[in-house]
């Protein structure tokens, strides 16, 4: 799949928005570990991640030659700030249906629009893959992300209370939440 977009964000900088290409891959590695470290609703933290650069190089390539699958890059001043993608639930006929979103950006740019504008992209990304149901999961506790969620239609379908187990604050209520397309 394929992505471009340029945006303009809150303080008046701009920026762009496009697939995350094989030669982003230490780009992409170094701003996994800066925005995994900054938070934690995350899923993982930086010592965990599963890739090294030229794993992500090649995931960045295998979702930028997908025609269902995208990994989009934000990006500042030739700065990767932040991620966002989908990926399939499955291939099995009774999940093709459906795709996972997750999202991230780097603190010093939070509140600038970069996370809706991802999440815009990527709803355009799945509609346009033939998804019919976009699903995230997001710590309970943020609740910027949540309204941010909200206000593009997602809808909350459940929770698991001890969803996540933090290093740093205890077990951590998960909310499901999908989007129809």
């Amino acid at each position: 799949m394929e992505y471009h977009q340029v945006i303009r964000l809150k303080n008046g900088v701009e920026c762009c928005l496009r697939n995350g290409v094989e030669r982003d891959g230490q780009a992409v590695f170094d701003n996994f570990n800066l925005t995994h470290g900054e938070t934690d609703y995350l899923l993982t933290y930086p010592d965990e991640n599963a890739f090294d650069v030229m794993q992500e190089s090649q995931f960045l390539k295998e979702k930028t030659e997908s025609k269902n699958e995208i990994q989009i890059v934000a990006v500042v001043d030739n700065v990767v700030v932040g991620t966002a993608g989908i990926g399939a639930i499955g291939a099995k006929y009774k999940v093709r249906h459906r795709a996972e979103f997750g999202i991230s950006v780097a603190k010093e740019f939070w509140g600038l629009g970069i996370g809706q504008a991802l999440t815009t992209a990527c709803i355009a990304c799945a509609r346009a893959a033939g998804y019919i149901q976009l699903e995230l999961n997001v710590v309970a506790e943020n609740t910027r992300a949540i309204s941010m969620y909200e206000k593009n239609g997602f809808v909350e379908y459940g929770r698991n209370p001890k969803g996540f187990h933090s290093r740093m604050a205890g077990f951590q209520e998960v909310v499901y939440m999908r989007l129809e397309l």
